[in-house]
């Protein structure tokens, strides 16, 4: 039987495999509904999940000041992230670029965290955030063709609110959302995230759907794997760890959908890119192992 901090020791790694997935999830969905609707639909589902698990555990409920700060994470984290990735790829942007921008995420948060919450890293912490950021340009180097040329000036904004947005909310989550039981924490953000990719797909998108099981299958993964299991996962490695450490593991994303995208649908994966992801698992290693 694992002890506790064996089990938490296990929560990044079960967190990447599952967060890696959305990429997938998405592929396979979009298709058949347009991309606010698709996020729209899931939060829904997710906050139907959620009240019942609610119902079921009866947890402590939060006070009206951390619900108010839940639901600014709930719309930073979740809404202002995947609404801008979504946006900017719809606007035209490389999906290629808006991976290499998202990379970005983990350096930003350190850069902030060390300003704001004064966490401290070492150099080789340092050195390891930025092999990270190396590992996941040689990945997305490999996969990425088009022109940036064409790219209008809203997609630029959307990937630039999505990345800021993630990378302050997570130390926002940090700082003000500690003593929130996580089920209670998450179901508040994902009122604020429903409500504002509601209006997004209202403004957006033409409502057209086409049911099918693929369609069906897609959604009930986003659902429960990335909005429920997932992010319960990421809430715990917040709470449990420095912004900085939790951050870094968000750049085995890229590689291990790579890898994904490879097995499933055939994308390139060659040398430079498998080297990629061995750097990528390098600065991770660098910055979240344990100092004597």
């Amino acid at each position: 039987m694992l002890n506790r901090e064996q089990r938490l020791a296990l929560v990044p790694w079960a967190f990447v495999g599952l967060w890696s997935t959305g990429f997938i999830g998405a592929k396979y969905a979009v298709p058949h509904m347009e991309p606010f609707s698709v996020l729209f639909v899931r939060m829904l589902l997710t906050l139907v999940i959620f009240a019942g698990l609610l119902w079921w555990r009866k947890p402590k409920w939060c006070t009206p000041t951390q619900a108010g700060h839940q639901l600014v994470v709930g719309f930073l984290v979740h809404a202002c992230y995947l609404g801008g990735v979504f946006a900017a790829i719809d606007w035209s942007m490389p999906a290629g670029v808006a991976s290499v921008i998202m990379g970005l995420q983990p350096l930003l948060t350190a850069l902030i965290g060390w300003l704001w919450l004064s966490e401290r890293l070492k150099g080789s912490q340092w050195l390891g955030l930025v092999l990270g950021l190396v590992g996941v340009l040689m990945v997305i180097s490999q996969t990425f063709q088009g022109d940036t040329g064409s790219v209008g000036w809203n997609a630029w904004l959307a990937s630039g609110i999505s990345l800021m947005a993630i990378s302050v909310g997570t130390l926002y989550q940090k700082r003000f959302g500690g003593g929130v039981d996580l089920m209670v924490g998450a179901f508040f953000q994902y009122i604020a995230t429903a409500l504002v990719l509601g209006l997004l797909a209202w403004q957006f998108d033409s409502g057209v759907v086409v049911w099918n099981w693929q369609l069906i299958g897609a959604l009930a993964w986003l659902v429960l794997v990335l909005s429920v299991a997932a992010i319960l996962l990421l809430l715990v490695m917040i709470r449990e760890g420095e912004a900085s450490k939790v951050a870094s593991y968000f750049y085995l994303v890229p590689a291990l959908t790579a890898l994904e995208a490879w097995l499933l649908f055939d994308e390139t994966l060659n040398s430079i890119a498998l080297v990629g992801i061995v750097v990528a698992i390098s600065g991770v290693y660098l910055t979240v192992r344990r100092r004597a």
